[in-house]
């Protein structure tokens, strides 16, 4: 009899699942610290930060988008370049669990972005690194620098979050991804 709250803490503790760093969940799930840095964001919208391009620099902004170049930058911080994408409300999944469900973000480019990122780790080196065909998450403010080969705008990261390749999905994904 002593043993059954024991069992059932136990019981309870192995079914509580978390979405883990990847987002393995049917809707986006931010992890703590994010949810903490991206409290007052804005999502970027590159029309009307190009409009009222002195608000947009006050504002803390929020972007999606799939790494298609990673250079080093300023400071031991890594350079990259980005192609935004929407975050889509409900994430694909290839079957009923949620563990098989992935962020999903739009499979069109809206706007190319250029950040400053300092890594951890993790995300510098190895099969899981920061690379081409990465999907990013960016908190941070504009700067005032444009990049000098196509004059988009570079944000400076306060936080990202990063998928490694074939740990997200775009909407071209759908068939495939049938839930």
């Amino acid at each position: 009899m002593r043993f059954r709250p024991l069992a059932l803490a136990l019981a309870l503790l192995g079914g509580c699942s978390s979405a883990g760093p990847y987002g393995y969940s049917r809707t986006y799930s931010a992890l703590d610290a994010e949810e903490d840095a991206a409290d007052g964001a804005r999502e970027y919208d590159p029309v009307m930060a190009e409009r009222d391009k002195a608000e947009w620099k006050k504002a803390k902004i929020s972007v999606f988008g799939v790494v298609n170049k990673r250079a080093e930058g300023p400071g031991g911080t890594a350079y990259v370049t980005l192609s935004v994408r929407t975050l889509e409300a409900r994430n694909l999944c290839e079957q009923m669990e949620e563990e098989s469900c992935r962020v999903t973000v739009g499979q069109n480019e809206f706007a190319v972005v250029h950040a400053l990122l300092k890594l951890a780790p993790k995300d510098d080196l190895g099969d899981k690194s920061l690379n081409r065909g990465s999907l990013v998450r960016v908190l941070g403010k504009l700067t005032d620098e444009v990049d000098p080969e196509d004059g988009t705008p570079v944000f400076k990261a306060e936080y990202y979050r990063h998928w490694p390749r074939n740990f997200f999905v775009t909407t071209a994904s759908r068939p495939d991804m049938p839930m």
